[in-house]
């Protein structure tokens, strides 16, 4: 099974990558961040039509997420208890054996601004909810832009990133408590090394130079962890025409 995650920053835009990455990578679960689409609007039609049912959660012009599977994803979760939060960013189903809680981390500005902090809050009610959803579902994957970076080798330059919002030592704690509950990277697991990065800035060249962040992650619960088996960040969308500024983020379990 093949599982993947990736922002593609406006569905409504990036429609036409999206199919073209999924009739090339054929995953079988693949978790969307940003796009930025009202429910009603959501591509139903054009994606059961490349193979893939669909669950999402949106709203118009910012945010969103949605879960495409080859199989029919069941018990799904778009709120969690106590977060109250209009923005759209946490879907959770069932697809066969695996939960699969699709994240869309907050932003959160900068070091000090009243996003940041709601960011850490955030991070600390989800932390909650991924407790008990790890309780339930041993077979627990988490995956999403997280919009932190883990530690130094995920910064292209840490020195000008450090304490920075994405790369400070707050957000990275709060990451941290979340892998402390039984979930593991799951990139790490195969690739020890540094310089390997998900999203660029549009500006500066940053793709061509890779001055890039690795903020996109596959997290998996103790369970299957023996099941791993190779993941990767997939660049060659990023050098398509109108792209997205991240990449897909892959996983390959044996299930």
């Amino acid at each position: 099974m093949k599982i993947a995650s990736w922002n593609v920053n406006s569905l409504k835009v990036r429609l036409p990558q999206l199919a073209q990455w999924l009739a090339d990578a054929r995953p079988d679960v693949v978790a969307l961040q940003e796009t930025k689409l009202e429910d009603a609007r959501f591509p139903v039609d054009e994606l059961a039509a490349a193979g893939y049912r669909a669950v999402y959660s949106g709203q118009k012009t910012y945010n969103g997420v949605a879960i495409l599977a080859r199989g029919e994803p069941q018990d799904v979760v778009t709120d969690i208890p106590g977060l109250d939060d209009p923005q759209r960013r946490i879907l959770a189903a069932t697809i066969g054996d695996l939960r699969v809680v699709d994240l869309y981390v907050v932003n959160g500005k900068a070091v000090g601004d009243p996003k940041y902090a709601y960011k850490l809050d955030w991070l600390a009610k989800v932390r909650e909810f991924l407790a008990r959803e790890h309780e339930r579902h041993p077979n627990l994957v988490v995956l999403g832009d997280f919009n932190i970076a883990p530690d130094d080798r995920d910064v292209y330059d840490p020195v000008a990133w450090g304490g920075e919002v994405l790369c400070s030592p707050p957000e990275r704690e709060a990451l941290k408590r979340i892998t402390d509950l039984g979930l593991h990277d799951s990139f790490r697991l195969f690739e020890p090394d540094g310089g390997h990065y998900s999203w660029w800035d549009y500006r500066q060249g940053a793709f061509r130079r890779n001055m890039g962040l690795r903020i996109d992650l596959i997290l998996l619960g103790d369970a299957l962890k023996p099941a791993a088996r190779a993941a990767a960040i997939d660049r060659e969308p990023r050098r398509w025409e109108r792209p997205s500024d991240h990449a897909p983020a892959t996983l390959d379990l044996d299930i």
